[in-house]
């Protein structure tokens, strides 16, 4: 693995996965192996047997290699709530995620992972995101959700993130409102108030277009 990103956001869906798949197409399109992995995630689906969530389905299916289901997605629950509620008797243990994460780290030169919620999101009754993000030790991206609150809600969570001593590389505007007024002004007053640099705009979309998004990422160095 040459470098690996933890894609944390502002909120439930405010576009984790999308940003996640961006980044993994942008990678591949620079020439980079390239893996996803979505350690946890509640509101599965059975399939053939096997619980499996939608979001984590497309990030295996963009992967460079394929992979079995259960190494990109460790903990899968039912129930569409908060992982600590959803896992019922099943709580999430960080040793196990580790554990799934070392075995995939050194099968592509770049690998992604997706947490799940925000970055106090409770995981279990003893752990959250943030705790997940540390025991993987790897630099943060956080996807915005440009909306009505947004300037708020990323000022907090640039505070924890630095609070927490993680390094966060940068963030991604997701515009997802299209009847936002001044939409591109809270985009630079968050800009002008958080620290890491802006590694793009997502326009809003009615239907995902991800190549389209890919030429919207800045340059990132690994």
């Amino acid at each position: 693995m040459k470098k690996g990103f933890f894609i944390t956001g502002t909120d439930t869906d405010v576009g984790k996965t999308w940003a996640t798949i961006v980044l993994m197409r942008y990678f591949k399109n620079q020439g980079h192996s390239v893996i996803g992995m979505k350690p946890v995630a509640a509101g599965c689906e059975w399939h053939d047997g096997i619980l499996k969530n939608e979001d984590a389905i497309l990030i295996q299916e963009n992967a460079s290699i394929k992979l079995e289901y259960q190494k990109i997605n460790p903990y899968a629950f039912e129930v569409p709530v908060s992982p600590h509620l959803a896992a019922g008797e099943h709580s999430v243990q960080l040793n196990v995620v580790k554990k799934a994460f070392d075995n995939l780290k050194d099968k592509a030169d770049v690998i992604v992972v997706e947490g799940a919620g925000g970055w106090l999101a409770p995981l279990s009754n003893e752990c959250d995101i943030a705790d997940l993000a540390k025991i993987l030790k790897l630099p943060v991206i956080v996807v915005i959700a440009i909306r009505l609150g947004c300037i708020n809600h990323a000022r907090l969570t640039f505070q924890s993130i630095l609070a927490d001593k993680m390094e966060c590389v940068g963030w991604l505007a997701m515009c997802t409102d299209p009847n936002m007024l001044k939409q591109e002004e809270n985009i630079t007053t968050i800009n002008n108030k958080v620290s890491a640099p802006l590694l793009g705009v997502f326009p809003y979309l009615e239907k995902m277009d991800f190549d389209l998004l890919v030429k919207k990422i800045n340059a990132i160095d690994l």
